[in-house]
């Protein structure tokens, strides 16, 4: 079903998830199809504007929203109790082992038989009691080993982050809206997630004292530290350090020359660098529009993710405002050029406190915040905003997201409401002000184009008449000719002039463009500029004659919005997030690009500043850190997850979500060779330090191993390591290639010999085994870095700098935390970044640490922060 943004509806199956999805994997999927049935379902949701969409009543879907919330309450409930239940027995039936442990042993338990055993088993504990234990199921599992997601809230993870600027509480609203309650955000933000965690926080707390006085016994011998669903002990004698996630203990062994001086109470240290935000790629255009200007300055500014990007192409630097904590939908520049307003969604911070959609006002030279608004009276997100231009900009109309699309009239220096009015309770894409009479603004969208006059308070409609021209599905944009008269831009390809004053049209210029017009642009001499779905920039007279028309390469994707740029220039944002420099005669040049989906593959250049990209668009990127633009670009023919590099960096292997995994010249991005491995996703691949190897670790629980020869050209299977009982995470190569280290979907920590794909079970063997790299999200030189009552699937990537101080860390919470390394002490400090909207998919440093670079999921963001 084709939208009126040039998209595709999308139709899914509310089937059981795949059998070697991740709880994330099925999390996030679960929630994305939430979020695009309640878009389908709800006409006005700014995710989705189809134009085949049903006009069913706002009740209608208000009560099936309900009635569909409910319902996943009550199941929520539910499995919250049985979770907390098996936790208490979980922590009961372990304090009762290590008291039978203390009156029983002799001497440290030991395994005479060296009988294969999981490294996450208790080795403090008496045997008598592991059968006990193993017999208890610590987690829900399908048939293949794989858990089951977590809470499946209708929600996406939030950034989290104090506001710097306290904003003013906003008067009362004289508008009744209607309840909004039953429906989702705009972003999905993690709303009954975050209530959720702070639930099992609370949950896993109770469960942990439960355990009485025979647990407080043996603190004497175990320091125990609590946090919610994580629990933190030390066994000295053994040498480990045991943590539990989601009452699965995780056992840690650390290195001999620890042994004797460990202890867990003591305090870690800040790390000794910070971060700094030094370049952002990207440019939201999929689904926003009216968010791209040239300031006076020289600067294009425009936004993704919660960053506010001001960008000089001529001297290729950018500076960023970083106020907002979530999504940024919206952005206008008041008319002295140096104001911005911005608008962002609501959220939910990772502690579970509601972030309230507001209106941050700054100022475009300092980079300070100047005013707040609207915190507690808008609903969901901002979708439009726009300045006064005839009384100096001291007025900003802002429209909602809410239900009722409700219109306000701010005098924001005052930070006061002027009125406020139920605009639409269909989607609405652009509002603004006239240029010559600050009490008429003018609205359009879904079904409506109004004209608003502002009357002692009170906001007063007049609908646009369309009389004899046949009424368009979607009124997508707006702008002013010079003598005042209003010109819109609709589904059905007209152009159509509203005469100065009135609420008809005075001129149609029918089929101006083939399918929707999603930008209209006044140019300072009279011409008018439009594009749309159909890549044409079409040029008009003052006569709305057509001057001329060219076409925007398809690589670059249908028109979004145009820009007034430097002299005859013209800005263009596409809906495949590239920002165009260019001309009317044809000559364009992207100066920003990004992906156009879910975005997880990070691989670094092992010799040079360049890093590599790839995501579930099919397209595969290598980028220049030094100049920020892409080398090149490849697709794929399936949706890829993962990348790695040789250690020479002449090639790189690609994973996808099919079991396909490719390999690519780095100078050439030729194909070197294809090879298949079950057929679900890659989620890792990694080659060993001397090059020798290639280690894949898949979601069929399996590690394939490849001997790799010809500096990366020629590849040959050794075989498959198999112990994990669900997906792989994660990988990590010891310095002399000898071992390999993974995690796995259900916390398992196992070690193997990839020349011969066994697995190693001697403690003293792999306790002390340098690693190459430490990506894994598990083990006794990390585990410090999980958070309070962490579920075990808040934490995506995991890096170590190469000189070895720092580990960084991206979450679910949209944010970069930099710790000091090694990370081995419980509740380490960090020093914390915002910056993206979705879950940070990945971390890295540069090969020479000079810079760290992250990449957003949802977002599509890649984030660049030089290491100070």
């Amino acid at each position: 079903m084709e939208t009126p943004d040039g998209r595709w509806g999308t139709g899914w199956s509310a089937g059981a998830p795949g059998p070697g999805e991740s709880p994330r994997t099925q999390k996030r999927a679960a929630l994305e199809k939430c979020k695009h049935y309640a878009a389908q379902l709800t006409p006005q949701s700014s995710w989705t504007m189809d134009d085949s969409a049903s006009a069913a009543s706002s009740m209608e879907v208000t009560d099936r929203l309900a009635s569909l919330e409910q319902r996943v309450q009550m199941q929520e409930d539910e499995i919250q109790l049985l979770k907390s239940a098996l936790a208490d027995v979980v922590r009961r039936l372990n304090a009762s082992e290590e008291q039978q442990a203390m009156l029983t042993r002799k001497g440290p338990t030991k395994d005479p038989t060296g009988l294969k055993k999981s490294p996450s088993a208790d080795s403090c504990t008496g045997k008598s009691a592991r059968p006990m234990m193993a017999a208890l199921p610590l987690r829900p599992t399908v048939n293949n080993g794989t858990v089951l997601p977590k809470k499946g809230s209708g929600t996406l993870p939030s950034p989290s982050g104090s506001r710097r600027d306290a904003p003013a509480p906003a008067t009362k609203s004289t508008v009744k809206r209607t309840s909004s309650s039953e429906h989702v955000g705009p972003q999905g933000r993690k709303e009954s997630a975050g209530d959720a965690r702070g639930n099992r926080t609370r949950a896993g707390s109770t469960g942990s004292n439960s355990s009485g006085k025979k647990a407080s016994e043996s603190k004497l011998k175990e320091p125990v530290f609590n946090a919610g669903m994580r629990r933190v002990t030390h066994c000295k004698e053994e040498g480990y350090v045991k943590m539990y996630l989601k009452g699965r203990p995780i056992t840690m062994y650390m290195p001999k020359d620890l042994v004797d001086t460990y202890s867990l109470e003591a305090k870690a240290e800040l790390p000794p660098k910070k971060l700094k935000l030094d370049w952002v790629y990207g440019y939201r255009g999929r689904d926003c529009r009216s968010n791209l200007y040239l300031l006076p300055t020289g600067e294009t500014v425009y936004f993704i993710a919660s960053v506010v990007v001001l960008y000089n192409v001529d001297e290729q630097l950018q500076r960023h405002y970083t106020g907002h904590t979530d999504d940024i939908k919206c952005l206008a520049v008041h008319p002295d050029k140096i104001t911005i307003a911005t608008g962002q969604v609501a959220g939910t911070s990772s502690d579970g406190k509601q972030l309230a959609p507001h209106v941050r006002i700054w100022d475009s030279v300092s980079l300070n915040t100047l005013h707040v608004l609207g915190t507690g009276f808008f609903d969901r997100a901002l979708v439009c905003l726009a300045f006064a231009k005839s009384n100096g900009g001291s007025s900003l109309c802002v429209v909602d997201d809410s239900n009722d699309h409700v219109l306000s009239v701010w005098d924001w220096q005052r930070e006061e409401r002027l009125a406020e009015v139920k605009c639409s309770n269909e989607s609405v894409f652009a509002a603004d002000f006239h240029p010559t009479d600050a009490n008429i603004i003018v609205t359009c969208g879904k079904s409506h184009l109004y004209f608003w006059t502002l009357e002692r308070g009170t906001l007063v409609k007049k609908q646009g008449l369309f009389e004899k021209q046949e009424k368009p599905k979607f009124v997508l944009c707006v702008t002013f000719s010079e003598n005042g008269d209003a010109i819109t831009g609709d589904s059905s390809g007209n152009i159509l002039v509203w005469g100065k004053g009135t609420n008809r049209i005075s001129h149609a210029i029918q089929g101006a463009h083939e399918g929707s017009i999603f930008a209209l642009c006044m140019l300072r001499n009279g011409t008018l500029v439009s594009g749309g779905k159909d890549r044409r920039l079409v040029s008009w007279d003052g006569n709305y004659q057509q001057i001329q028309a060219i076409e925007v390469p398809e690589l670059y994707g249908p028109v979004r919005t145009v820009a007034e740029g430097r002299g005859e220039s013209v800005l263009i944002g596409t809906t495949r997030n590239y920002v165009l420099q260019g001309s009317l005669d044809g000559e364009f040049i992207p100066i920003t690009q990004t992906h156009t989906d879910e975005l997880w593959g990070l691989a670094i250049h092992p010799l040079k500043h360049h890093f590599l990209t790839c995501g579930h668009d099919k397209h595969v990127c290598l980028w220049d850190s030094v100049s920020h633009q892409p080398i090149w670009t490849k697709t794929m023919e399936d949706a890829v997850q993962s990348s790695g590099f040789h250690p020479s960096g002449a090639v790189v292997a690609i994973g996808t979500q099919t079991g396909r995994w490719l390999v690519l010249d780095t100078e050439t991005k030729d194909l070197v060779t294809v090879h298949t491995d079950g057929n679900e996703q890659l989620s890792v691949m990694r080659f060993s330090p001397d090059g020798n190897f290639l280690a894949i670790g898949s979601h069929d629980n399996y590690i394939y191993i490849y001997a790799v020869a010809e500096n990366g050209k020629k590849y040959s299977r050794v075989g498959k390591c198999s112990g994990h009982s669900s997906f792989i995470t994660h990988l990590d190569w010891s310095v002399d290639s000898q071992y390999l280290v993974s995690n796995s979907g259900d916390y398992e920590i196992l070690y193997w010999i990839p020349s011969v794909c066994k697995q190693v079970v001697s403690v003293e063997t792999t306790r002390d085994i340098p690693w190459a790299t430490y990506t894994c999200t598990l083990g006794f030189h990390v585990f410090g870095l999980w958070p309070d009552g962490s579920d075990g699937t808040d934490i995506n990537a995991v890096c170590r700098s190469h000189e070895g101080r720092l580990l960084v860390t991206g979450d679910d919470f949209g944010k970069v935390h930099l710790f000091a390394f090694p990370c081995s002490q419980f509740r380490a400090p960090s020093h914390i970044y915002g910056g993206h909207s979705s879950h940070v998919t990945n971390v890295t440093f540069l090969f020479d640490d000079s810079h760290l670079v992250s990449t957003g999921g949802k977002d599509m963001s890649i984030m660049q922060w030089r290491v100070v």
